[in-house]
């Protein structure tokens, strides 16, 4: 079993505001979120309340950064054959592309266990919706080979590729030589397609759909493949699917966000009251920085609207995310306004599989 040393990481707790840094080296600025379901209830919201609702509270921190991404939960059709063989099924009106872009995101991942609940005729919808918002995807297509291309955009001066994979079921939802789905987790095409994409870019975000569902802690296997992606060249690894906050950890030259939690979610249900945005900020040189907002997505209590926590609610989620990072290896302390994360000293890496 191997034996790291984490070194510093450094974790603002940015309230209302996330102001950029000087531009004279232009720091590329990176805002992450966890699931975006626009299904469910939020149809009727946003025809009554209007397309940009969902976002209003938040809009203004994502359209800070240089590039904005998210999961997108749900496909956006009103097309397909409905995929009958699972418990929930999605979809989200085509509409609600435009109001995602104008929300700030540039990005969206399609790797995930809801992107086939209508069938290849859903995806291919929401591809199309997405593309004609100017909004990049990745991580799903008509077949394997598309699903695994990275998304490439041009931001502050570099060329950033952004990957995306699902670890979770039905099997029937991976994409193969001669089916349309998403890209499967497979460390072998993982770590190829980092080490390609790698080539051709600047940095690589890498995204997976993966854990158990209201799980806080990520799995072994979650761990290993976030070290190994960071090993193969990512900077940053981000995670979705608990609905729930994971820790936090900086591992070698890159940072994981191991669950983001959910962000717009259309259902009633409350798996998880509190989550976050990550903004991750890559200078010139030296280790990434993760600034850290913390959200209510209480639907009950927000009517829908993920909104920043400020006060006791917000020192009450950096605890939590503080109690979560500690087996990581991180420690989250109050330093001012913000919080600041400190090694605790060695982490060892999961055993391989």
């Amino acid at each position: 079993m191997a034996t790291r040393t984490c070194t510093t990481l450094l974790i603002m707790m940015l309230l209302l505001s996330w102001h950029p840094l000087p531009t004279q080296a232009e720091p590329l600025r990176i805002a992450a979120v966890g699931d975006i379901m626009l299904a469910g209830r939020y149809p009727a919201i946003m025809v009554r309340q209007g397309a940009d609702y969902p976002f209003a509270a938040t809009a203004p921190l994502l359209q800070q950064a240089h590039i904005a991404i998210g999961n997108l939960e749900a496909p956006m059709t009103s097309n397909g054959t409905e995929f009958r063989d699972k418990r929930f099924r999605f979809r989200a009106p085509p509409a609600a592309a435009t109001a995602l872009q104008r929300a700030g995101f540039s990005v969206l991942t399609l790797a995930n266990n809801h992107m086939l609940d209508f069938g290849p005729i859903g995806l291919q919808d929401t591809q199309l919706a997405l593309g004609n918002a100017n909004i990049a995807f990745v991580g799903a297509g008509p077949n394997l080979a598309a699903a695994r291309e990275p998304a490439y955009l041009n931001r502050a001066g570099r060329r950033i590729a952004v990957l995306a994979y699902s670890l979770t079921l039905p099997p029937e939802f991976f994409a193969t030589n001669s089916r349309a789905g998403t890209a499967p987790a497979l460390e072998r095409i993982v770590l190829a397609d980092i080490k390609s994409a790698r080539q051709q870019a600047d940095l690589v975000i890498v995204a997976f759909h993966w854990g158990g569902e209201l799980e806080q802690t990520p799995r072994r296997d979650q761990r290993h493949l976030a070290h190994r992606a960071i090993d193969a060249g990512a900077t940053v690894v981000l995670g979705h699917h608990p609905h729930v906050l994971q820790g936090v950890e900086q591992y070698g030259a890159g940072i994981i966000c191991y669950s983001l939690g959910n962000f717009t979610f259309g259902s009633s249900g409350r798996p998880g009251a509190t989550s976050m945005i990550a903004m991750i900020t890559i200078p010139d040189s030296g280790p990434p920085e993760l600034a850290v907002i913390p959200l209510t997505i209480d639907n009950r209590a927000t009517n829908y609207q993920p909104r920043p926590l400020t006060g006791p609610p917000a020192a009450n989620a950096m605890a939590t995310l503080d109690r979560l990072s500690q087996p990581l290896g991180t420690r989250i302390i109050t330093v001012n306004r913000g919080y600041q994360a400190i090694s605790t000293g060695a982490v060892h890496d999961p055993p391989r599989p």
